[in-house]
């Protein structure tokens, strides 16, 4: 099972909004699909998410979108959170409609449940630890050393 692509876009369009320079004219939805490399459409759906979790502002008739919180206070997990529709210990799903009769069958989700919630723990307690402001970091150091 793999988390969408949700997930690495949101991250992308919020480390746009956090490196973006006001002398470089707005931030549109479809500046911002130009450098993730997809439709509009997916962007404005995505900053729906990201507004309603309150990580972003969207001005539609001045055409702005703006950080709602300080970089140092979205988390990765915020952002996870906002974008992947996943239920509290839900990450990761057993299949429910195993043979009875079967031993195995029968206890593979008790067998597996405490494990796999320990790792969905141990991913948002990761994903809690990044903020943006250390992906924005990241991102203007790796531009410093691309060559020109």
């Amino acid at each position: 099972m793999q988390i969408s692509s949700r997930f690495s876009v949101a991250v992308h369009v919020l480390a746009l909004l956090a490196l973006h320079q006001p002398a470089d004219g707005l931030l549109t939805s479809e500046r911002m699909a130009a450098s993730v490399n997809t439709n509009a459409v997916v962007i404005r759906r995505i900053l729906g998410q990201l507004k309603k979790a309150g990580l972003v502002e969207v001005r539609p008739a001045s055409g702005g979108t703006f950080l709602a919180r300080q970089l140092a206070d979205i988390s990765l997990l915020d952002v996870y959170q906002a974008v992947e529709v996943v239920e509290a210990g839900q990450l990761f799903n057993v299949h429910a409609q195993t043979n009875p009769a079967c031993p195995v069958g029968r206890n593979i989700q008790a067998a597996l449940n405490d494990s796999l919630r320990r790792a969905q723990t141990a991913l948002e307690r990761e994903l809690a630890a990044v903020s943006l402001q250390h992906v924005s970091q990241d991102i203007s150091r790796q531009a410093r050393l691309e060559p020109s």
